[in-house]
């Protein structure tokens, strides 16, 4: 898929949902196929974006979007690029679950709030919607529904909690069933309670699409 590393489980093409999984700044992919692991759901199909000198967009998340142009819209063309060719593959959007860790989850809840739609599921680890103080973002109903697990710490350097708790309420809004964990102490990491999490969302998502 493009030049992303993915890992497919079974290695037959038997897949039963993907799952993008998107590094924070300064990370690797290696680092997401890691998580992969540990999360350890069969029969998915795990596609591991890779941004160019590890870095979605320059600037914080919280600096106003224009410091972060061209490279932002150009991170979000790829992710919608990424979801299509999924599409194209035979993933229904409910059978697609979005995620990522700090600047690959702030990515992943600005990619849910520019193409919102009936996705599997979204599992945004230390992340918010992009913007500074005092963005409002338009409400959409297309992610009524989708299921999403949203987390930071109150400690966390890089993720404020107030902009978590703003996420959270314009998911809401939305009808996105929204679970929030904002650890009091937590350091900038995936801990082990996050991934007991996120696999119980992608569980539900996979155990959903083996329904219908």
């Amino acid at each position: 898929m493009h030049d992303n590393p993915f890992l497919e489980l079974p290695p037959d093409g038997a897949a039963e949902l993907a799952v993008i999984l998107v590094h924070g700044r300064g990370r690797k992919p290696d680092e997401m196929m890691e998580l992969a692991r540990a999360l350890g759901v069969p029969n998915a199909r795990y596609v591991f974006p890779t941004a160019t000198n590890s870095t979605w967009y320059p600037k914080g998340f919280l600096a106003p979007i224009g410091e972060n142009e061209p490279f932002l819209s150009a991170a979000l063309a790829r992710y919608e690029a990424i979801v299509a060719e999924l599409i194209r593959d035979g993933f229904s959007p409910d059978r697609i679950v979005l995620g990522g860790f700090s600047q690959g989850a702030c990515l992943t809840a600005e990619f849910l709030e520019r193409h919102p739609r009936r996705y599997g599921g979204a599992a945004i680890l230390t992340g918010g919607l992009i913007g500074p103080e005092g963005t409002k973002w338009p409400v959409s109903r297309a992610l009524a529904g989708v299921p999403v697990y949203l987390t930071t710490s109150e400690i966390d350097e890089w993720v404020p909690a107030w902009r978590v708790r703003e996420t959270q309420a314009w998911l809401k809004a939305c009808g996105a069933a929204v679970e929030t964990t904002i650890f009091p102490t937590r350091e900038h990491v995936v801990s082990d309670e996050e991934i007991r999490n996120t696999r119980k969302l992608i569980e539900r998502v996979r155990a959903a699409a083996g329904a219908s």
